[in-house]
């Protein structure tokens, strides 16, 4: 593990290991820490339940004997990137690196955040973030959409909420998923180049549209253009249902994923592995689940 985090630790220009155990929170509060950190945190999981042994620059492909799909929320695309074996976790970091510092830049150029809708009819919603300028950055499905744009935009959208809906102000650095992101896309799409991504070894849902995505090369194209688009996990969490998935599995940190499915896969068992004490769980939990359908899930800020 410390060779691990060594590796990435040079990848990212970052103290992983610091970051990750003693750093305090305004620190990580950093969105070109969080995101790193999110990432090899899952990957460390990752590797641990399903990969061979660590060896730096070497692939992290998924067994398709064991999982039958993976998908990340937001950032966690880069895990399921790795997971999937499109991109190396080397790779992975490196470029999720750079994705954090573009869009903590792009954050600073203009006051924005975003702010979870609970409740409320889907159709209301959708209809009050449009008339407030915003952006429904983050459609999660079970009742729960983030919009996303300025803050006065969100203080006005505060004022006039829709019906029956609950508004929560989420502790971000900016309005991800957005145009506000825009600049950051063309960065990450300059540190993209030159890296050649392999065909997903198992299944690999893209946020843009829950799509099964078969081409490395798309899926890529796809992880730097979420930067500025909304990410539809209500329609990963679709995806999912019609495979058939028997057991979902969210990795580090984990628990929002499953708090989620709770509502919208009903039947499927969940596990969050938030401590080294859930990893054997989680390998137990494929095994049990091979050939079925099985899902490994991440999900991560960003």
């Amino acid at each position: 593990m410390t060779e691990k985090f060594a590796s990435w630790s040079e990848v990212t220009g970052l103290d992983l290991v610091r970051y990750g155990t003693t750093a305090d929170a305004e620190e990580i509060r950093d969105t070109a820490v969080a995101q790193p950190l999110l990432v090899s945190a899952g990957l460390a999981a990752a590797s641990a339940v399903l990969g061979p042994p660590f060896v730096p620059g070497a692939p992290l492909p998924a067994d398709p004997s064991l999982v039958d799909a993976t998908a990340g929320h937001s950032v966690g695309e880069f895990t399921a990137a790795a997971i999937a074996g499109v991109l190396s976790p080397e790779d992975a970091l490196a470029l999720v690196a750079e994705r954090g510092r573009g869009m903590a830049d792009a954050a600073a150029q203009a006051e924005t955040g975003m702010t979870a809708v609970l409740g409320g009819k889907r159709e209301d919603v959708l209809a009050a973030i449009g008339a407030a300028g915003l952006t429904p950055a983050n459609d999660n499905g079970s009742g729960q959409i983030v919009a996303a744009g300025t803050t006065a935009q969100l203080a006005a959208f505060a004022e006039n909420p829709p019906e029956r809906a609950r508004l929560r102000p989420l502790p971000v650095a900016g309005a991800f998923h957005t145009e506000h992101m825009a600049p950051a896309v063309q960065r990450v799409r300059t540190a993209a180049r030159g890296l050649e991504p392999a065909d997903p070894a198992v299944r690999l849902l893209s946020n843009a549209d829950g799509a099964v995505v078969g081409s490395g090369t798309e899926y890529l194209e796809r992880l730097i253009a979420q930067v500025s688009s909304p990410v539809r996990w209500d329609a990963c969490t679709q995806t999912l249902a019609d495979l058939g998935v028997s057991a979902l599995i969210e990795l580090t940190p984990a628990g929002t994923l499953t708090g989620l499915a709770k509502r919208a896969l009903r039947g499927v068992e969940l596990l969050a592995v938030k401590t080294p004490d859930d990893l054997d769980r989680a390998g137990a939990l494929i095994k049990e689940h091979a050939g079925t359908a099985s899902s490994a899930s991440t999900q991560q800020e960003g």
